[in-house]
């Protein structure tokens, strides 16, 4: 295993345990075995490699779908099948309804927001940027997969989620 792969596998357990604010650049070091250059050599920032760590997990889900090969079995069958990917996403969802449940009852977060539609919008809300990066790069005229673009891409993303939860 490389360097840079050692460094994304520490930052992911740093960051599963302690989120963004709580993980610490020297822990990933230590836990990676490298030298802290390496990791902002390789990610640019902290906010970077929370970032690469995101989508390694993402792209780790999505292969996981992906293996169902559902686009070669009979619709019938493949529509049986796919209740898998609804359990894969089921976690999630538990996961997200009882973060807006404990920030509704800390009133901090409005209630009545679907888990569901909450994920589809955090999910839309970077697809649509990382899927069109190229063209909107082109138009806009920047590098929109710059690691300090890509950090405040997920900054805006964050506030626009949280805006829409406040009570």
């Amino acid at each position: 295993m490389n360097t840079r792969q050692k460094i994304l596998e520490a930052a992911t357990q740093e960051f599963a345990r302690y989120g963004l604010g709580g993980a610490r650049v020297d822990r990933i070091a230590a836990r990676a075995g490298a030298n802290k250059r390496m990791l902002y050599y390789y990610f640019g920032d902290k906010d970077g490699l929370f970032l690469a760590a995101l989508e390694d997990r993402y792209a780790h889900i999505r292969n996981a779908e992906r293996s169902l090969k559902l686009e070669h079995l009979d619709p019938r069958q493949a529509v049986r099948r796919s209740r898998r990917v609804r359990e894969m996403h089921s976690h999630l969802v538990a996961l997200l309804r009882a973060v807006l449940r404990r920030g509704e009852a800390q009133g901090i977060f409005r209630k009545g927001v679907d888990p569901v539609q909450l994920y589809i919008s955090i999910a839309g809300e970077g697809y649509f940027y990382l899927s069109n990066r190229y063209t909107l790069s082109r138009i806009f005229g920047r590098d929109l997969m710059a690691p300090r673009a890509l950090s405040g891409r997920a900054r805006h993303i964050s506030d626009m989620i949280l805006n829409a939860l406040r009570r």
